[in-house]
């Protein structure tokens, strides 16, 4: 009992980081309609950023305390992903309003590419570390409990904590400001909102900053897992079989499909991997989410769209 317990906390943990990448797929796609395929390619040049501003910054101003360097490359890189949305939409978005999903779709690849291109570019493409002081060691908890007590690893708790914080921030931001009820405004009808004066492309600005801040929290916490490198814009598209398991237009659904999806990965990778072969995790999630493409492809709490004739 306490190995599985064990597992499915584990699986919680990944959830959690999951989530909070499906997130940006989702506010994008509420706000504009664009299903953004350069959401990996965000994570990746937010973690690039943070990971040189941690070491260009304490140079530059001569500091030597660790803490206020990330700090200060924190926001430095948290002010880089804002500039990057509001290129994105003087550049591209603005420019494709009330165009077909396809031609957005491929704007959004192509800004992937960019964004990759000047993230190696501008920071290189070696494999950086980003150390943000969180503690690599395991702890064992509930040893009253359970025989031999559960062994937790702390990175992975302190990630999924922040993961939750930043989810939670989110959704009283959406349900409880002036501004997350405008977005959600316009996610139900772009042309309505427009006409009783919410500005279209401010608040396309606004959904990409927070989705660009979404990108940057992930890329540190999985730049300090796993060390920066491009590997990164893969492992964030990992979190496309969460946005079809939770549905496209639903925080709540990407929030519950994240730990899904987590536990899942966890759970058959321990329990059905020693009988059908191992790396069972990896395409675990991708199976799950083509059964819900062909029984319910609208998600868990996706809108249903019904075609009248």
């Amino acid at each position: 009992m306490g190995f599985f317990v064990e597992t499915l906390i584990g699986g919680l943990m990944a959830g959690m980081l999951y989530s909070l990448v499906a997130l940006g797929f989702v506010l994008i796609f509420k706000a504009s309609g664009v299903f953004n395929f350069a959401q990996g390619a965000m994570v990746l040049f937010a973690a690039l950023a943070m990971a040189r501003f941690a070491v260009w910054i304490p140079g530059w101003l001569g500091i030597d305390n660790a803490l206020l360097g990330n700090i200060l490359a924190f926001l430095a890189a948290g002010g880089l992903m804002f500039a990057v949305a509001w290129v994105i939409e003087r550049l591209v978005l603005r420019h494709l309003v009330n165009q077909e999903g396809a031609t957005l779709l491929m704007a959004t690849l192509g800004i992937a590419y960019i964004l990759e291109g000047l993230g190696t570019s501008i920071f290189g493409s070696d494999i950086y570390k980003i150390d943000i002081g969180m503690p690599k060691d395991p702890v064992m908890i509930l040893e009253g409990t359970f025989e031999g007590g559960l062994l937790i690893n702390k990175e992975d708790f302190v990630a999924a904590l922040i993961a939750a914080v930043l989810v939670g921030l989110l959704t009283l931001f959406f349900q409880k400001t002036s501004t997350g009820r405008a977005l959600r405004a316009v996610a139900d009808d772009h042309q309505a909102a427009q006409s009783i004066g919410i500005p279209l492309n401010r608040i396309w600005v606004i959904v990409w900053c927070v989705a660009g801040v979404v990108a940057l929290v992930a890329g540190v916490i999985w730049g300090s897992k796993l060390g920066v490198q491009f590997s990164l814009a893969t492992v964030a598209l990992r979190a496309l079989p969460v946005v079809i398991l939770g549905g496209l237009t639903s925080v709540p659904g990407a929030i519950l499909g994240g730990l899904i999806i987590g536990v899942g990965e966890k759970l058959s990778e321990v329990y059905l991997g020693p009988h059908i072969g191992g790396g069972i995790e990896i395409w675990f999630s991708y199976q799950l989410a083509l059964v819900f493409l062909l029984f319910r492809p609208q998600g868990l709490f996706g809108e249903k769209i019904i075609d009248r004739v």
